[in-house]
Order: structure tokens, then C-alpha cells, then sequence
């Protein structure tokens, strides 16, 4: 069991996380997908809660102006590496 899993009824929350960080939100039926836009910077995402990984991307970066590939960081490719066996440790609602 995790502690904090992507399930539906963590949408709530990352619909008020992303309204107190000033962005506005919508939905698109058509396109199936949910939309955020702050000071012009908008996202496109399935779900609420990716919306709000998006923005942290975004808030990683603070891009000031847009330029093609803003979100890349440019270092080793670690997609291909990431371990599939869990490692030790004490899970905090263990504890």
C-alpha cells in the first residue's frame, strides 16, 4: 500500500491545489482532456492530478519566455533504468 497513490479520489484535492495556485481549469468534452492556464502558460493532461504534475514541471523550470522543448532537461536518459523490484524501507504508515 502506498502512501499517496493517482486515484480518482485524489482529484478533488488536485483540483483545489491547482485553484490556490491561481490557475484556472476547465474541461473539454470533445478532447476528453482537462486544461489549466495561468498568465498564458496552459497545460493539457487526462486527469487533474497529471494536470498538476504538469505544473510542477512548469514551476520547476519558471520559464520566462516559451521556447520549443522548455520542460527538457537535458541530461542522462534514466527512463529506460528505473529499477523494478521496490527497495527496502520503513513505510511511513507503518510507522
Amino acid at each position: 500500500m502506498s502512501t499517496l497513490s493517482a486515484y480518482s479520489n485524489i482529484e478533488n484535492t488536485s483540483l483545489l491545489i491547482l485553484y490556490k495556485k491561481g490557475f484556472r481549469v476547465w474541461y473539454i468534452k470533445k478532447t476528453q482532456l482537462y486544461y489549466a492556464e495561468r498568465n498564458g502558460w496552459d497545460f493539457a493532461a487526462n486527469s487533474i492530478t497529471e494536470l498538476l504534475g504538469l505544473v510542477s514541471i512548469y514551476e520547476f523550470h519558471a520559464p520566462e519566455n516559451y521556447v520549443e522543448y522548455w520542460w527538457r532537461i537535458n541530461d542522462e536518459w534514466l527512463i529506460d533504468d528505473i529499477p523494478t523490484i521496490a527497495p527496502e524501507y520503513d513505510p511511513v504508515w507503518e510507522k
